[in-house]
C-alpha cells in the first residue's frame, strides 16, 4: 500500500466516523437534547483539507462516501431547523 492509498483510506475510515457523529446528532436531536457539533465540525474540516491533497482519481474514488455525508448532514440541518422553534420557545419564559 502506498502513501496515496492510505491517505484514501485513512480519509474513507474519517468519512465513516463523521457519518457516525451525524447520526449520533441526529438520535440526541429527536430526544430533545442540545447537540455540540464541534467535534464534527473539526472532522468535516480534517476530511475536506485531505480531499484537496488527494490526486484526482483518488478523490473520485471517495465521491460516493462524500456524497452520502453531504446528505446525512443535509437531514442534520433539517432536524437542526425543526428543533430550532422549540429551543427558542423554551428560551422566551
Amino acid at each position: 500500500m502506498n502513501a496515496i492509498d492510505s491517505r484514501e483510506e485513512w480519509l474513507r475510515a474519517e468519512l465513516v466516523k463523521a457519518a457516525s457523529l451525524v447520526g449520533t446528532a441526529r438520535r440526541l436531536l429527536a430526544t430533545g437534547t442540545m447537540v455540540d457539533l464541534t467535534a464534527l465540525e473539526g472532522r468535516i474540516r480534517l476530511i475536506c483539507e485531505g480531499v484537496t491533497r488527494l490526486e484526482q482519481e483518488s478523490g473520485r474514488a471517495l465521491r460516493p462516501n462524500m456524497e452520502a455525508l453531504l446528505a446525512d448532514l443535509d437531514q442534520l440541518d433539517a432536524a437542526l431547523r425543526a428543533a430550532a422553534p422549540a429551543v427558542n420557545s423554551g428560551d422566551s419564559g
